[in-house]
């Protein structure tokens, strides 16, 4: 499982011209599944997120969490998470998990980090999306399980 986060004032997603996920101070998730992924994995990368100290405390240092600052989340499925480049023009995308294996894992990594009291909104699975943000900082973190 990949994810790459980045610390935000505000956020969306436009699928089709209709709004479907709007968020203020927070995360926008872009998570990818890798074929080998399970929910163990999607628990772990869920605690970890919503407990990671990457937001400003008093004195401007990264001390707190996405729960500590009353935070919300979006998470968007990307599978070219997991492009593999080191050969040609063209990406692989063979290293992504298919559709069957991401869709559930996506949606449990969803309700396990909302279980963690980080209210969380989702993009459309496998849908042409719009993400707009307004990055903070800018803060963006890359983790691999």
């Amino acid at each position: 499982m990949r994810a790459v986060l980045q610390r935000v004032r505000q956020a969306s997603v436009i699928v089709e011209g209709r709004k479907v996920a709007e968020i203020g101070a927070g995360l926008v998730i872009l998570l990818g599944i890798g074929p080998d992924d399970d929910p163990g994995i999607a628990e772990t990368l869920a605690d970890k997120i919503a407990h990671l100290r990457i937001f400003g405390d008093d004195e401007g240092k990264m001390n707190l969490s996405i729960r500590d600052v009353g935070g919300a989340a979006i998470v968007v499925s990307q599978f070219t998470l997991f492009a593999d480049t080191s050969r040609g023009r063209r990406p692989s995308f063979v290293g992504a998990a298919k559709p069957d294996l991401a869709e559930p894992l996506v949606d449990a990594f969803t309700e396990m980090l909302s279980a963690r009291n980080v209210p969380t909104q989702t993009g459309v699975f496998g849908a042409h999306m719009d993400v707009a943000l307004v990055n903070d900082g800018p803060v963006t973190i890359v983790m691999d399980y």
